[in-house]
């Protein structure tokens, strides 16, 4: 710890700063929290001693706070690239990624050679798929820090993301030489789903937990890993048994508010019901198709068919709409949907624009292109008042198939699948919304089936491309023949050819009956 950013503290706090900071880099939040409220009630003004309060904040998802204590440390030390870098990873984390990228690109200006500057702006990118400039950043990052496993099993997911199977297992395999409890790297071969994790790899990564210099993070990645391996293996419980605790470690951070969620998605509703004068270009938004969705529920599925049209560029998860959202709530002081009421058609027009001028790259070669975030499914009603052209698409799967597939999924700031209570109240929103949607605009809006795709992959694909006003090409059908980066956690199965059998939950049986009951499904029969 720089000792310029610890004068004015005594030699107690200063102790329990670097306790608290070595806490919070383990990604421990609530004994950082702890460590540093006795400096906190003394020095409530100190830039460094907000800096580390912002990031534990950070990790309990208080994101409005932490930014607010970090902004308060940043005005009293400006040319700190350090707190610049912590500013980026808080607004990443919020989903604010062009502040977040702005941010880090700042941070590395004031510092080039500050290696976690250059690896959080290379994790954003990611996130914003601007996977070139990810690249490089990232390989800046390695080459200022060879030690940073993180940053190299980063660039690694770029090649699975391509689709280069036996390089990234390669480079993974590179990194668990060099750090034997890489999160990251455990949970990267996983993902690749070809059975990269071999049997003696359990015993590996039970060694590896119980390594001291891991991060919460690091057996987080390898928990969801393991339960992977032993799930080949067919041990469901033992399986059942490391996802608990895995799950379990990620809640210790911060715990879904469940009832504050399901509020939110009612007043959202709400808000366009009925729905309110949209943007005057009918027309508006016809390039784009936005498919949503719970995660695993077949969204990345849907998007690889409508990419292996020649019209279609399949573009992944973008942030451009939530950004815009974001951006008004900021320019009105109000967070949506709050500010829907006062809105008016040359209003929804303009940020209607926004997003097709964000979006302009991935139509370039061709006319179409996709948004697949599936969390979009919560701004149905704005989609539907910024770009009344748009098509959206909805994909559904059997509620267990999708909850369990989420709970066993080492997924990004979705603190909602945690447990079977969070996650069958996140589905019931999900569902009510959706019909909701395609009842109110039913030749807008298009609830795709995943089940139905599998009876019958043909007519349902002939289906969907209709509805996305394209003309049925024989290329949908060998989707999986189709060479592109997929940013995805299913971007592996979107590579085969459809299998008429995936149901994965009744091979657990009984051990799924939590989240039946949370269902309101009846328990297993054998």
């Amino acid at each position: 710890m720089n000792a310029d950013r610890l004068t004015g503290l005594d030699g107690q706090a200063v102790q329990r700063l670097v306790a608290a900071a070595q806490a919070l880099a383990l990604g421990r939040a609530e004994q950082a929290r702890i460590g540093l409220q006795p400096v906190l009630a003394a020095y409530p003004d100190h830039p460094e001693v907000l800096r580390l309060h912002a990031g534990v904040l950070n990790l309990q998802g208080n994101y409005a706070a932490a930014r607010a204590e970090m902004e308060r440390a940043i005005r009293m030390r400006p040319g700190d690239a350090l707190y610049q870098n912590t500013l980026g990873t808080i607004l990443g984390s919020a989903g604010e990624l062009d502040a977040a990228i702005n941010a880090l690109r700042h941070a590395c200006e004031l510092q080039p050679g500050l290696a976690d500057a250059w690896y959080n702006l290379g994790l954003m990118l990611v996130r914003a798929v601007r996977n070139g400039e990810a690249a490089d950043a990232l390989r800046k990052s390695a080459s200022l820090d060879p030690e940073n496993m993180d940053a190299r099993a980063l660039l690694a997911d770029q090649l699975r993301m391509a689709g280069h199977v036996e390089k990234s297992a390669s480079e993974y395999r590179a990194v668990l030489v060099g750090r034997p409890w890489s999160g990251v790297a455990w949970w990267g071969l996983a993902e690749l789903r070809n059975h990269a994790l071999a049997p003696a790899d359990i015993d590996c990564m039970r060694v590896a937990l119980q390594e001291p210099r891991a991060t919460d993070d690091d057996r987080i990645g390898m928990g969801f890993a393991l339960a992977r391996a032993l799930d080949e293996q067919a041990r469901y419980r033992e399986s059942m048994e490391v996802l608990e605790r895995a799950n379990a470690i990620a809640r210790l951070r911060q715990r879904w508010d469940a009832s504050a969620f399901s509020a939110w998605v009612s007043a959202t509703n709400t808000a366009f019901t009925p729905p309110p004068a949209a943007a005057a270009e009918q027309r508006l938004g016809n390039e784009i198709v936005f498919i949503v969705g719970m995660p695993r529920s077949g969204t990345t599925l849907a998007e690889q068919i409508l990419a292996s049209h020649s019209q279609v560029e399949g573009s992944g998860e973008l942030g451009d709409l939530p950004q815009v959202i974001a951006g008004e709530s900021r320019r009105r002081g109000q967070p949506f949907p709050g500010w829907v009421g006062s809105m008016q058609p040359a209003d929804w027009q303009r940020l209607g624009e926004q997003v097709l001028q964000r979006t302009a790259r991935w139509r370039l070669h061709k006319a179409t292109c996709t948004d697949k975030l599936p969390g979009n499914w919560t701004y149905i009603g704005a989609i539907r008042a910024m770009l009344p052209g748009a098509h959206i698409v909805v994909c559904r799967r059997d509620p267990l198939e999708t909850c369990f597939s989420c709970y066993r999924q080492r997924l990004f700031n979705n603190e909602y699948s945690r447990t079977p209570g969070d996650l069958a109240a996140f589905w019931r929103d999900f569902d009510r919304s959706a019909n909701h949607w395609s009842a109110l605009h039913p030749e807008h809006v298009y609830q795709h089936g995943y089940e139905t795709l599998l009876a019958d992959p043909e007519a349902g694909i002939r289906k969907l491309l209709k509805f996305c006003d394209l003309e049925f090409e024989g290329a949908c059908l060998r989707f999986h023949e189709t060479r592109r980066a997929v940013n995805s956690p299913s971007a592996s199965q979107v590579r085969q050819p459809l299998h008429a059998d995936t149901a994965h939950v009744r091979r657990y049986g009984s051990l799924l009956d939590s989240f039946r009951a949370s269902l309101g499904l009846p328990e297993f029969r054998a």
